[in-house]
């Protein structure tokens, strides 16, 4: 008898202490779909919970080992729910709709974070991702400690005084030996505009590709230019044998400014920090003697 009553209160000491982890469920399996939405989660600490990702969510670089369902914009019901998720965190980007609909259809809840791509709603962002991701109070505050962290980077670049006139030509990649530039309407314009410098190329709308007349008629003074765009044109030497860029101030200066492309321009959390860099980097360029060999390529 005496036996039996130890293994009862044995058994009733195992349930008393695992009585207060019965209500706490473990984080729902999450796909994220978006750069910019990605880093957030990371930095938010809440990677631990992805069990899959899209291709433009690559850091940081642990996210690389994550399943990826395709590219953002084309995204396919069935890769998705292959990996079962129970939550989905888009970006504004994300489609097409039809299949978030279907995805939403099929029991996944969908969390679509609808921030505008400008510098001043970044913080406004990581708090719809912290909203998002709320089950967890720690995250709800680490989203508070950021988006103010932020917002007093983006209040520092605000309040740099301008900087020396400057024509700045956005390279975002090329086709053939035709450069494909950044015009107005872009991210890369909101980018320029936020340094304060002026793009040779705002005459036109868009990313397009630019010949070589129109690169010495638009006379750029410096070249602006994302580490992915720069390694598929075949690296710095390659870059100032396009048609054309040889007979602009930049070329002949050999004035380049190098930076990872999300951290640029996937307004995300490295954003405000990357953006203050490329002040510096072109307040450099600007004070810089025209000395053909000289470059200021400046990779963060």
């Amino acid at each position: 008898m005496k036996a039996v009553l130890l293994g009862l209160l044995g058994l009733l000491g195992l349930l008393l202490a695992a009585w207060p982890l019965a209500g706490i469920a473990d984080p729902p399996r999450t796909v994220v779909i978006g750069g910019d939405v990605a880093e957030i989660t990371a930095a938010l600490g809440a990677a631990e919970r992805l069990v899959g990702r899209d291709d433009t969510s690559t850091y940081p670089e642990r996210l690389e080992a994550l399943p990826s369902v395709g590219y953002l914009r084309q995204l396919a019901a069935e890769g998705v729910l292959s990996l079962r998720p129970a939550h989905l965190l888009v970006a504004r980007a994300a489609g097409p709709r039809e299949v978030l609909a279907q995805l939403e259809a099929s029991g996944v809840a969908v969390s679509r974070i609808d921030a505008p791509p400008r510098l001043e709603a970044i913080p406004a962002k990581v708090r719809q991702v912290a909203a998002a991701l709320g089950d967890d109070p720690a995250i709800i505050d680490r989203g508070s400690a950021l988006a103010e962290s932020l917002q007093a980077e983006i209040a520092e670049l605000a309040a740099l005084p301008p900087l020396p006139p400057l024509r700045a030509l956005f390279l975002l990649g090329h086709g053939g030996m035709t450069p494909r530039v950044a015009g107005r309407d872009t991210a890369a314009q909101a980018m320029m505009d936020a340094v304060g410098v002026t793009n040779a190329f705002a005459e036109m709308s868009g990313y397009k590709p630019v010949g070589a007349e129109a690169l010495i008629r638009q006379a750029p003074e410096v070249v602006i230019a994302t580490r992915g765009g720069l390694e598929g044109l075949g690296g710095e030497p390659a870059l100032w044998r396009l048609p054309g860029l040889a007979m602009t101030p930049a070329g002949q200066a050999r004035r380049l400014v190098v930076f990872d492309d999300q951290a640029l321009l996937g307004f995300g959390p490295r954003t405000p920090a990357t953006l203050l860099a490329l002040y510096e980097a072109l307040e450099h360029q600007a004070m810089a003697p025209d000395i053909p060999g000289s470059t200021g390529s400046t990779p963060p």
